[in-house]
């Protein structure tokens, strides 16, 4: 059988490097598009053979130019989402709820065979939090506009790239102190790199489709606790102080006005609900692709740490073998 095509947008994250050496190892070729050819290009082409991957500079949003890509490809993956708006058009409402919807419309327009879609976990609860509700609005667009679409769920996606543990590790190394948002009791299910694009690419050589997948690891542990594995794995001691929510909620106003915000306002709000399961939904394990990977066991290979100003670095680890 012919390989499949796959056409990426946000193929520069962590999730998206994953995805690409999975697919190109597989004899499968991807095009990516990517807004900043000059500063992501490189990152992106070492990622895979050439031959294997091409790069499109293309706004998302110049519904023009992308259109051309579908013509040429039989899967669509859309990989982008922001944790926090930043003006310029990064918006919740643009990036999560329109931007789906465009590449829906297309895919149907131009016959695509599959198109997957990487939403969140725990967003049916999360009704007051403005991420939550763009990402529900972004799902229900593309149901209307794409039934065949598969929509993935993930919990906290973490890896070497992450802005998870690898700031948390940086902070931690700091700060003689770390709040405890709702006293560090919030649920979640960290799904490593690797196991979501396994699922991912299980979706589309299995060709799986019209779902919604939760996605999440083997494990649920509370925010206290992977604070406290995280100490552990770097050997420090810190004090964990929980933290009453006029004052959380302060801190984050106050945070949130940094250029890269540590919280916000609206991640406060997301800290509320459990990031787990909720039995509604069919779940990786159930298509075929269980997790593996154990937090622990996995952070480790790279939690090495610069002496010098506590940076957190990944130079003692190639990202390629996780």
């Amino acid at each position: 059988m012919k390989a499949k095509n796959c056409l990426i947008f946000g193929g520069s994250g962590q999730i998206g490097r994953h995805l690409i050496r999975k697919l190109t190892k597989n004899n499968y070729k991807v095009t990516v598009v990517t807004r900043n050819l000059h500063q992501k290009g490189y990152a992106i082409k070492t990622q895979a053979n050439a031959g294997y991957i091409d790069i499109v500079e293309a706004n998302i949003f110049d519904e023009k130019k992308i259109r051309k890509l579908f013509d040429q490809n039989d899967v669509c993956i859309n990989l982008i989402g922001i944790l926090y708006e930043s003006g310029k058009g990064n918006t919740f409402k643009n990036i999560h709820s329109i931007f789906p919807s465009i590449l829906a419309k297309l895919c149907k327009e131009y016959k695509v065979k599959q198109f997957i879609h990487l939403s969140a976990l725990g967003i049916n609860s999360a009704i007051d939090s403005e991420y939550a509700k763009s990402k529900l609005e972004g799902e229900v667009s593309i149901q209307k506009n794409f039934p065949l679409a598969t929509i993935l769920r993930p919990s906290v996606v973490y890896s070497v790239d992450d802005n998870f543990t690898t700031n948390f590790m940086t902070l931690l190394n700091r700060l003689p102190f770390f709040p405890l948002y709702y006293n560090g009791d919030t649920k979640f299910t960290p799904i490593h790199c690797s196991d979501l694009t396994d699922t991912i690419y299980h979706v589309i050589s299995k060709n799986i489709h019209s779902k919604i997948v939760e996605c999440v690891g083997p494990e649920v542990i509370s925010l206290k606790e992977i604070l406290k594995r995280l100490l552990k794995l770097i050997n420090k001691n810190r004090l964990l102080i929980p933290l009453p929510f006029f004052a959380a909620k302060m801190s984050a106003k106050l945070f949130q006005l940094f250029p890269k915000p540590l919280l916000t306002v609206d991640q406060l709000i997301l800290l509320k609900y459990d990031n787990i399961l909720s039995n509604k939904y069919q779940t990786n394990s159930d298509v075929g692709v269980p997790s593996i990977k154990i937090f622990d066991q996995e952070v480790e290979k790279y939690c090495y740490m610069w002496r010098e100003g506590g940076q957190f670095s990944t130079k003692k680890y190639n990202s390629t073998n996780s």
